[in-house]
């Protein structure tokens, strides 16, 4: 029996026992696929005594999943990367609103919604390869689309969360004409078609492909604390640029979760999301996967977010965020973003 099949099996023997035999559970759906976050969930077992079921599959697949086991689903909660995907669910009617003062105090009020928290920040910075552009003529994401980086730009698809939440967060700003008419720049000055993930960008940039990219912040952390001689030639070719420190600041994206309406184990799940915003796990996050702590006053340890320095952070809401991803997926259709 393949491991997703097991794991399905065991929740529908978990849905099927009496509750006296589900005391202490929580059923969690996770499209975060870290290995360091095993140290999240087996710190907050010893810490509560809740023992935690896990389903691990990418977010269409538990959003799908979710929505055909509808008020039989045996989840608590969904936890997912990127706005876009917090807010799909949110669209799908499958969060129920938290009562939770502590939530309320550690999470600042634009990294959360009535119905999901921020657990996590990511940003979306510039990285310029040293021999072909000058960082002083990208210290903006509009400046991505000016003439004189015809072709030297290279990207992932417009139509990852990543690159549809930068989006929104510039429609927020500039409104729609402005939006598009930055997204046709930016893809006038491509130096191929868009392909690959964030690490790919960044080395196609090492390597001269390309001068320019946007790449998430965590992505850049890794490779700055990797040991790998191929990675150290990489990062040694290219450098860093906070975007837009002089305006709105740069790009923030989250890690976050809810708890599902259809709950069955709504206390685990509280006590869960409340300790999500721990110190203990904020530095988890920040020092095994290379994220920010959302929590303010959080104390971190990663190399490789220091030798990236301090950054002035955009606040546009991370709702807003999720609410314009399809307007922006028209804009970027229109401008050839594909």
């Amino acid at each position: 029996m393949s491991t997703k099949k097991l794991a399905a099996f065991s929740f529908a023997i978990l849905a099927a026992l009496p509750a006296s035999a589900q005391e202490k559970v929580l059923n969690l759906y996770s499209a975060r696929h870290y290995q360091t976050d095993e140290a999240l969930y087996t710190n907050f077992t010893k810490q509560t005594g809740i023992k935690i079921n896990r389903i691990e599959a990418g977010e269409n697949e538990l959003l799908e999943r979710l929505r055909n086991e509808g008020v039989h689903s045996p989840a608590d909660v969904f936890l997912t990367v990127d706005a876009a995907r917090l807010g799909k669910a949110d669209e799908l009617g499958l969060f129920a609103p938290v009562t939770s003062a502590y939530l309320m105090q550690r999470i600042p009020a634009q990294l959360r919604t009535d119905t999901w928290f921020s657990f996590s920040k990511r940003a979306r910075v510039i990285v310029v390869n040293k021999a072909s552009v000058n960082p002083a003529d990208v210290q903006s994401y509009e400046a991505l689309a000016d003439p004189k980086l015809k072709g030297k730009v290279c990207v992932r698809s417009g139509a990852h969360p990543y690159n549809l939440s930068l989006g929104a967060a510039l429609l927020a700003h500039h409104g729609a004409q402005k939006t598009e008419a930055w997204a046709s720049g930016l893809v006038a000055n491509f130096a191929r078609a868009p392909k690959g993930g964030d690490t790919d960008q960044i080395k196609a940039v090492a390597a001269g492909e390309c001068g320019v990219t946007i790449a998430n912040s965590y992505y850049v952390a890794r490779m700055l604390r990797s040991e790998k001689p191929d990675d150290k030639k990489v990062m040694e070719a290219v450098t860093i640029v906070w975007p837009n420190q002089k305006t709105t600041g740069a790009h923030i994206n989250i890690s976050g979760a809810g708890m599902l309406k259809t709950a069955p184990n709504k206390d685990s799940a509280v006590k869960f999301l409340e300790y999500l915003a721990s110190d203990q796990a904020q530095v988890y996050f920040a020092d095994g996967n290379n994220e920010w702590p959302v929590v303010a006053g959080v104390k971190t340890s990663n190399p490789g977010l220091q030798a990236m320095g301090d950054f002035k952070a955009d606040t546009v809401k991370v709702g807003a965020l999720a609410a314009k991803q399809a307007d922006v997926q028209k804009i970027y259709d229109r401008a050839g973003w594909n």
